[in-house]
């Protein structure tokens, strides 16, 4: 897990293509989990923050970043970033047609993948999060992507926070602005892609300050990232992490949480989970991230109250998961091996 960040204002070509992909049905997987599709009246106001409320629509997006001084100093070339929209749609997507975005102005959240990852493995868990009404945007890294094949470098993860913030502000500007509330922006990932947000969130190197809540799921302080991390409270943070994970040791997490000083921060350990089991796929622990993932941003992104009581109920699985808040857990420090 790496990364490196930095952002600037700079000008930018933008494209938008429709997707037919294997995982673009709205209905979520795993009956178990929720409804499969939106009931009811198809015209009436659907609720924001509830899963299954929504069709998801697909599209890409194409931005080119250009030329630009990162945050280390170093001169970048134009970067290429591939992005994924999930969104609230109309109707039901088919295989030839992606539905229009629903009415209404939704959350974003911007999704961070793991190293040599797109989206793909993830769209379970995206496209649930996307069904509860949130326009979810996944940033595929130039030198780090599931496209990049054996070039691929973790050393360029400092510019990685820098790629999400700038992603944000074109997603702002572009064909989804209409859909979208500005006041209320989330960012998570997982692996890299939680070290990356861990940046956003925490570290002076590359803050953002559109972001009001971020998830941290297996991810780590990042060291070659420029700054320093938890010099001040960050907005509210979620870490979830796999007890079992020999990829990113817990001992990441756990030192995460405990140098979070802010009330607002939660710890889901997810009992004998992997590294990548809470987040591919469609698994118990899934659905747990799934369901905290969801409550936790009701709350702290729509401002939602039923958030931190569901967060609690979903975070409380017996021999599966617990969810730990303000500090407090019986959580074993350990060593980590960022």
């Amino acid at each position: 897990m790496r990364r490196l960040a930095g952002w600037s204002a700079v000008p930018l070509a933008l494209t938008v293509v429709a997707c037919s992909s294997a995982g673009q049905q709205g209905n979520l997987p795993g009956s178990a989990r929720h409804p499969t599709q939106p009931a009811g009246d198809a015209a009436a106001p659907r609720p924001v923050g509830v899963l299954g409320s929504f069709w998801v629509g697909h599209r890409w997006m194409r931005i080119t970043e250009r030329a630009h001084r990162g945050v280390t100093g170093a001169w970048l070339t134009r970067r290429l970033l591939l992005i994924e929209v999930m969104y609230p749609a109309t109707s039901k997507p088919t295989a030839s047609k992606q539905p229009p975005p629903a009415k209404g102005r939704f959350p974003l959240l911007a999704f961070a993948p793991g190293f040599m990852q797109c989206g793909g493995p993830y769209s379970p868990m995206l496209r649930s999060w996307a069904s509860a009404g949130y326009v979810v945007v996944t940033v595929n890294f130039p030198k780090s992507d599931c496209k990049v094949g054996a070039a691929a470098t973790e050393s360029d993860m400092v510019n990685q926070p820098g790629d999400m913030s700038y992603a944000i502000t074109r997603v702002l500007r572009g064909p989804f602005s209409v859909s979208i509330n500005p006041h209320q922006i989330a960012v998570t990932g997982q692996s890299d892609g939680g070290d990356t947000v861990g940046a956003i969130a925490a570290n002076t190197c590359c803050g953002d300050r559109r972001v009001i809540a971020v998830a941290v799921l297996s991810g780590a302080e990042w060291p070659p990232m420029p700054g320093k991390y938890f010099t001040r409270k960050p907005v509210p943070m979620l870490f979830a992490q796999g007890s079992a994970d020999r990829i990113n040791w817990p001992g990441c997490s756990v030192q995460m949480y405990r140098a979070d000083r802010a009330r607002a921060r939660y710890y889901l350990d997810l009992f004998g989970a992997g590294h990548v089991q809470p987040y591919w796929g469609v698994n118990r622990f899934e659905r747990v991230m799934v369901r905290v993932g969801l409550a936790f941003f009701d709350r702290y992104v729509l401002g939602q109250a039923s958030g931190g009581p569901a967060m609690r109920r979903d975070g409380n699985v017996r021999n599966v998961a617990a969810l730990y808040g303000a500090g407090r857990g019986n959580l074993t420090p350990g060593p980590c091996n960022n």
